[in-house]
């Protein structure tokens, strides 16, 4: 029975439970809390940020990989140099954690992208806003995530109180007609499956509802993102699952927007719309296995996410009212605001699915 270590106890590894299982995979997960989303299979508690306490988790591992990307660059350092297997290696997860350094990585790699510069003063920011139409949007390299380290700015001081901590990454403000994601799984071997192209709605800078496939999607549109997500996934040497968010930019370009080299947001679909789930598929990958099927299992699929918390009551009522949705809770505590679940439908007609998949979600709000 293979052992895969997860550092960090958050939804993402809890949904590697299931899959794991399956597989006859051993899940261990080193969570930051007893009472962690993924506490089914927690081993460990300890700081993805401690080195010792990383060390001490992998031991016995066959591989470790991630429910997020914030492990520090000397933390994966040392388990490289201690013989534990990393996947995605360190290598990779630079340009998931540093977004200066994936602007230049892609930019090597002649991936389109929007117009980026690296910002080092309000002058500099000044020039950029003026070859720019005047405004921009400016990101902190490391740390941002759902909506967070990222502004718009029309104005040369807008950015100040990030200036003062080092340089920033500004981009041209793209106009878009909508986001997509492009998800794809490498391993180590080479092999490379990506899904079909998913589309996105976004708010408040946190994803709220996925359509898989993206509606209307050309096939030129359809071609750009998965040779883009395959480009990507083989020029960062990526293992595992990795999600290419993109703009599809009202003059026609498919751009970059953001990578994430774990299982995603946009993924969730997967678990009830496809022959092999993003998270069967990460964990395939990452032990360098064989990758699955990812033709969809129905025509249209819907995943719309649930923020706050989702109690037995609210759960048994949405799934009395919408036996064909699937409820995924994450067993988090309530908070305003915080991801606590999904709802995911699959069928024929798209427009009933997202009335239902609304209609389920709603009995959270």
């Amino acid at each position: 029975m293979p052992i895969v270590g997860v550092i960090g106890g958050g939804q993402l590894a809890r949904m590697m439970i299931p899959a794991a299982v399956a597989l006859g995979i051993e899940l261990r997960v080193l969570a930051e809390t007893p009472d962690s989303s993924a506490r089914l299979a927690t081993t460990a508690i300890g700081d993805g940020r401690d080195i010792d306490a990383v060390l001490s988790f992998a031991q016995g591992c066959d591989v470790i990989t991630f429910d997020h990307e914030h492990v520090p660059q000397q933390v994966l350092a040392a388990m490289v140099a201690a013989g534990v297997a990393v996947n995605p290696g360190p290598h990779a997860l630079l340009y998931a954690q540093d977004k200066l350094a994936m602007r230049e990585r892609l930019s090597e790699l002649g991936v389109p992208q929007p117009d980026w510069a690296r910002v080092h003063s309000a002058t500099e920011l000044a020039q950029f806003l003026a070859d720019h139409g005047g405004r921009a949007v400016v990101k902190t390299p490391r740390g941002g995530y759902d909506g967070k380290g990222v502004r718009m700015v029309d104005d040369a001081h807008g950015a100040d109180d990030w200036l003062a901590d080092g340089p920033v990454l500004a981009e041209e403000r793209v106009l878009f007609e909508r986001e997509l994601a492009q998800l794809i799984a490498r391993r180590p071997s080479g092999e490379a499956r990506p899904w079909p192209l998913f589309e996105t709605v976004q708010r408040d800078g946190v994803c709220a509802q996925v359509i898989a496939p993206a509606r209307g999607a050309t096939q030129s549109v359809q071609s750009a993102a998965v040779a883009i997500a395959t480009t990507v996934a083989h020029g960062l040497e990526v293992t595992g699952v990795l999600a290419v968010e993109l703009f599809e930019a009202t003059d026609g370009r498919v751009l970059v927007n953001e990578l994430a080299m774990r299982p995603h947001n946009s993924g969730h679909v997967t678990i009830d719309g496809s022959a092999t789930s993003q998270f069967e598929q990460h964990l395939r990958a990452v032990l360098d296995w064989p990758l699955g099927d990812t033709t969809p299992l129905a025509p249209w699929g819907v995943m719309i996410n649930v923020f706050g918390g989702l109690a037995d009551e609210q759960i048994a009522s949405a799934l009395g009212h919408q036996p064909s949705v699937k409820v995924h809770a994450y067993g988090k505590s309530t908070r305003p605001g915080r991801k606590a679940g999904h709802v995911t439908v699959i069928g024929d007609d798209l427009d009933d699915l997202v009335y239902r998949a609304r209609a389920a979600a709603a009995h959270f709000d």
